[in-house]
């Protein structure tokens, strides 16, 4: 809130230097800043009482966002890729798999790695989750098993993190 839309009794003013000026009502804020040609703004409106401050709210605005774009450029997104499987994988199908889920890794994205079962293929689920277990042991040099393989409807899903 600016200006005229500040309608507390009371509160805390800082100066444009930044120094306090104390608790006084609204109005009397509202003409200092009008004095000194720049605005009111409510920096803290949850304080007992509201902290505001005069400033020139452009500059304010524009400095707020600068802050903000600072942030998130420092922000790490992690995404998480998926490698799919077969319970009828061959060896070298296999290896290409895991040589996708290392490229992942190395960009530092999470892996989920999922079994899918169709038909028939659900019978032998137990002699399936080796696959998986292999799958983590070719990857254990990059990797690290965050949550082990657990059966989810129709597919086992395990998810594999970079080693730190």
């Amino acid at each position: 809130m600016i200006n005229e839309q500040i309608r507390d009794k009371e509160v805390r003013v800082i100066g444009k230097d930044g120094e306090q000026l104390g608790i006084m009502s609204a109005k009397d804020a509202f003409k200092l800043a009008k004095e000194a040609d720049l605005d009111l703004v409510k920096i803290a409106p949850t304080a007992k009482p509201p902290v505001c401050k005069i400033v020139d709210y452009g500059k304010f605005r524009y400095e707020a966002m600068r802050k903000e774009k600072e942030a998130k450029k420092k922000q790490k997104v992690i995404d998480i890729k998926e490698v799919r499987l077969s319970p009828n994988i061959d060896t070298n199908d296999l290896n290409t798999k895991v040589n996708q889920a290392r490229k992942f890794l190395a960009k530092g994205d999470k892996v989920k790695v999922t079994l899918r079962f169709r038909g028939r293929e659900l019978a032998h689920v137990n002699a399936s989750k080796s696959i998986l277990d292999e799958f983590a042991k070719m990857l254990e040099d990059v990797a690290v098993v965050e949550k082990e393989a657990k059966f989810e409807g129709r597919s086992m899903i395990m998810f594999l993190t970079e080693k730190k």
